[in-house]
């Protein structure tokens, strides 16, 4: 249920990535202003308390903030399109704040903005999955949130990390932003990807929907030379998405483990068991596998024969993350793997 200072939004969306200088605050940015462009009634709420993006992508120098009692009235942009950000209110000075001030900080521009009514708050959290993505989380009662990433290692390693930490808080994960995919060759005209094609191993690790591929192209910063169409399929998964979420009643596997297998008991009738080891030696995570090359960075005879599964949490309706007794606890296991698993 909405906070009362949130009642009269209808949809709040979370952009959150968990490795900075993915490009998230540049996407959350454009889909607030297409999403603005297609009639609706829109704020931005720049929640990077450390380093706020919103001014500089939105040119914004000198913000008209107003405190009316208790109340902060965020910057209009225009008709029907406000933000708010931490970045006004700091300046150019740089924000030397411990945790709980951080949160307490965040608390009070998400619940005591005057943001009046509302199609789609969109929420540019800062990376990672600290104190400020749960203060959010828990306070805005968000309808779903996206996870920006590039294709390159160090970025998957941590897409894991905030699909669970959103799952800890009831947050459905809506799908997959890859941003820097691929660039266009001038010369050849074709797609290049200098850091392998991402999207479907996303889909196959985290059992996540791919909701937008964008390219490396300078304008991608810029709001007077980007071409806000190309924010069109994203909006369009995404609400695909938000229906989804909003009229799904799906019935889930049963899952249950032992010190040597794990058992799926699925809505079909059937029944999976599976090896510890077997699933284990499955793993896709950074961690085991060699992103470059896709081959298995685990060997199967380094897995301990006595291994069993501490802890299974439930993702969404897509997948299982696992804690292993080796102390490995990266992977996310979609169901649809687990099914191919169990004919092999």
């Amino acid at each position: 249920m909405r906070p009362e200072p949130l009642k009269n939004i209808k949809t709040i969306l979370a952009v959150s990535s968990c490795k900075g200088g993915v490009g998230k605050s540049t996407i959350a940015t454009h889909l607030a202003r297409y999403i603005h462009s297609l009639g609706f009634k829109v704020a931005l709420l720049d929640a990077d308390i450390y380093g706020p993006s919103v001014p500089t992508l939105l040119d914004i120098s000198q913000p008209k903030i107003q405190m009316v009692g208790k109340e902060i009235w965020p910057h209009v942009v225009e008709k029907d399109f406000k933000t708010l950000s931490f970045g006004f209110l700091l300046g150019d000075g740089a924000a030397v704040l411990r945790g709980p001030m951080v949160a307490s900080y965040v608390q009070q521009i998400l619940l005591h903005t005057q943001w009046g009514e509302l199609d789609t708050l969109v929420i540019d959290l800062p990376p990672g999955t600290g104190d400020v993505q749960l203060t959010i989380t828990q306070q805005a009662d968000l309808d779903g949130a996206i996870i920006v990433t590039t294709p390159q290692a160090l970025a998957l390693v941590d897409v894991s990390k905030g699909i669970v930490m959103f799952e800890k808080v009831n947050v459905p994960v809506l799908g997959l932003v890859e941003n820097m995919s691929y660039f266009e060759c001038g010369g050849c005209h074709l797609k290049h990807y200098p850091f392998g094609k991402g999207t479907e191993s996303l889909k196959e690790r985290f059992g996540l929907e791919t909701l937008a591929e964008f390219p490396i192209f300078a304008e991608m910063s810029d709001i007077k030379k980007f071409d806000l169409q190309k924010m069109k399929p994203l909006y369009d998964n995404l609400q695909r998405q938000l229906e989804k979420k909003r009229s799904q009643k799906e019935t889930l596997p049963v899952v249950d483990y032992s010190e040597s297998h794990i058992r799926i008991h699925w809505t079909e009738g059937n029944v999976t068991l599976l090896k510890n080891t077997v699933v284990r030696a499955a793993c896709r995570c950074a961690q085991c596998v060699d992103e470059s090359t896709g081959q298995p960075k685990l060997k199967p005879e380094t897995i301990p024969i006595n291994l069993r599964a501490e802890n299974i949490t439930r993702i969404g309706n897509y997948a299982l993350s696992i804690s292993w007794s080796d102390g490995h606890t990266m992977g996310i296991f979609p169901y649809k793997q687990l099914k191919e698993l169990g004919k092999i």
